[in-house]
């Protein structure tokens, strides 16, 4: 089966195209002006996916050697997102697979990220336990198959990307913020501050928000003008943020393990991405004996291999949409069960 995927939710246009699960392309464009305005512009995003949707899919074809008649099946993702960004795919979508009378599903952007280990060789384990850690979303799930997801905790503020991405400009290192601090933070001592890490009612929920201000109390305490920071502080200062962050984290994730019967651990999302954090983990599975999966980088950030496959997923499990559906239900805020 040749299932098409459809992903532009933020500032990457990606079209990617799998054929029984394989993937065959897999083409991500991003928006790299937005870098000058310190951060995405969404009237200016939505117009450039417009610009480039058309030639990346026929990049994809051509890179499959597939033709537009070959498609059984056209994904796109339906949210969360910006939505200006989010209807040019969608629509895109539901355009191609109407003119193509093939079926249509619309595919959750998150429930993309959280199956997007099952896009590696070695592919995660039902029961798993998943860590969600994005731009936009912080989430700790237990995965029990392809339909059913458990919530254990979220974000009760602002998700660990965002964090990463405000801190970054509080430093004057600009927009994206998380590679930035990653590699300022490699030349620092994460020990040298000692930023809190906050409490929550439910213990696997998060919260970065009081994390974000104690960096910027910091900064207006040890400095006179703490919008220019002397460079040789940097370094330290993005490493200790960075520990904070990471301990958050796995602190969770342990939790979770000693709680839960699990067979897999999986991380995935654009923070997914930090070398630290994946060290930190892989040291946890290894402690706890859990097969561990990531995925490459190519998929932690956005793309539309898994929108495709989790879209093949669901059309697999006898799950059907018409056009009118603008999204997949199961991942409605109040869809998951506690």
């Amino acid at each position: 089966m040749n299932v098409i995927g459809i992903e532009s939710s933020c500032d990457e246009t990606s079209v990617a195209i799998i054929s029984d699960e394989k993937i065959k392309a897999n083409l991500i464009s991003s928006q790299d002006f937005h870098v000058k305005y310190g951060g995405v512009v969404p009237e200016l995003s939505s117009r450039a996916h417009l610009q480039i949707m058309i030639p990346l899919v026929k990049k994809a074809l051509d890179k499959s050697k597939l033709e537009l008649k070959d498609i059984d099946l056209v994904c796109a993702s339906a949210g969360p997102g910006l939505i200006g960004a989010l209807l040019v795919g969608l629509t895109f979508g539901k355009g191609l697979a109407f003119s193509l009378n093939k079926p249509f599903v619309p595919v959750d952007h998150i429930e993309g990220h959280i199956f997007s280990g099952f896009l590696m060789d070695e592919k995660p384990e039902f029961p798993i336990l998943c860590l969600v850690v994005s731009g936009g979303h912080t989430l700790l799930l237990i995965v029990e198959d392809d339909l059913k997801i458990k919530k254990l905790g979220t974000t009760i503020d602002d998700a660990a990307g965002e964090a990463f991405d405000k801190v970054s400009k509080m430093l004057g290192l600009g927009y994206p913020g998380g590679v930035k601090i990653q590699e300022l933070g490699a030349e620092g001592n994460p020990d040298k501050i000692d930023f809190p890490i906050a409490q929550c009612k439910n213990e696997f929920d998060f919260s970065f928000s009081g994390l974000k201000t104690a960096v910027l109390r910091y900064l207006q305490a040890n400095y006179e003008n703490y919008k220019q920071i002397p460079p040789k502080d940097i370094p330290d200062i993005a490493a200790s943020f960075q520990k904070a962050v990471v301990t958050a984290l796995i602190k969770k994730v342990e939790i979770a393990l000693k709680k839960y019967e699990v067979k897999s651990i999986s991380m995935v999302g654009g923070v997914a991405a930090n070398k630290v954090l994946r060290s930190k983990l892989s040291e946890l599975s290894a402690k706890h004996k859990i097969r561990l999966v990531i995925p490459d980088l190519e998929y932690c950030g956005d793309n539309a291999a898994m929108i495709a496959l989790r879209g093949y997923k669901i059309f697999k499990a006898g799950k059907r949409f018409g056009l009118d559906y603008n999204a997949y239900p199961c991942l409605k805020d109040d869809a998951f069960t506690e």
